[in-house]
């Protein structure tokens, strides 16, 4: 029997309106390179993920410059309104051409450039052969509040229970595709493959990865980005990081 493969796609058409800068914020400079450049360097990293699909706006003037515009194993595809299009319309070109509906998708955010390969790999190696997939994710440790619309608490939740989603988010290619395809016909525009997966009614398993997994949202981010970075460098350097 032919094992599955791995896929990767990168929702990116996205104007990161929240940053206020000029461009969209998956096309700020972080250590010489932008920040889409770092998170499809590091999924091509990983030697296993076959190729990655990068869903990118059809007024996007800023893909030609990046380093892998002219890269083989990454194609540009058409992105949509929300995530949720960009993913499906990245899911129909791999279903469609390279891929088969039971091999593997992994979904990263193009904001997350500081996913570190070695969390993919425990991803990949945890979910392979499981029966729904799943996401890195990281336990909240903080205490957590639920307010009103005037930002006055009405409770304390449990922490003990929640976890912060990240990305990568891995799943069968033609489970996600009719999630997300059952989703959006019943109106739900959900900002994660894991969401569509629970509506389907199928419960996605968490995998702990690192906590400097963050998503560019804000100004700050970037500098906190380029910083969690250069720990990154320094850990790979001297073998802090090795368990």
């Amino acid at each position: 029997m032919t094992r599955p493969l791995f896929w990767a796609v990168i929702p990116a058409a996205g104007a990161g309106r929240r940053m206020g800068g000029p461009i969209p914020k998956q096309y700020l400079q972080l250590q010489g390179r932008t920040v889409l450049d770092h998170a499809i360097g590091r999924l091509l990293s990983v030697g296993r993920i076959r190729g990655v699909r990068v869903a990118l706006s059809s007024q996007d003037e800023h893909w030609q410059e990046s380093r892998f515009a002219a890269d083989a194993r990454v194609v540009r595809v058409a992105g949509g309104v929300e995530r949720c299009h960009s993913v499906r319309n990245a899911l129909h070109d791999l279903a469609t051409g390279p891929a088969a509906a039971t091999d593997w998708v992994l979904v990263h955010d193009a904001a997350r450039p500081c996913v570190r390969p070695e969390d993919i790999e425990r991803l990949m190696d945890r979910l392979d052969g499981h029966p729904v997939g799943g996401l890195l994710a990281s336990p909240i440790h903080d205490t957590v509040k639920q307010v009103d619309e005037g930002n006055r608490v009405r409770a304390t939740l449990p922490r003990e229970s929640l976890w912060r989603a990240f990305t990568p988010q891995m799943f069968r290619i033609g489970v996600l595709l009719d999630a997300l395809e059952q989703a959006l016909s019943a109106g739900r525009l959900v900002t994660d493959e894991a969401g569509a997966m629970e509506l389907a009614g199928l419960a996605p398993l968490l995998v702990e990865g690192s906590p400097d997994n963050i998503k560019i949202t804000r100004p700050g981010d970037l500098a906190l980005a380029g910083f969690l970075l250069r720990q990154q460098e320094i850990q790979d350097t001297t073998g802090a990081g090795e368990s």
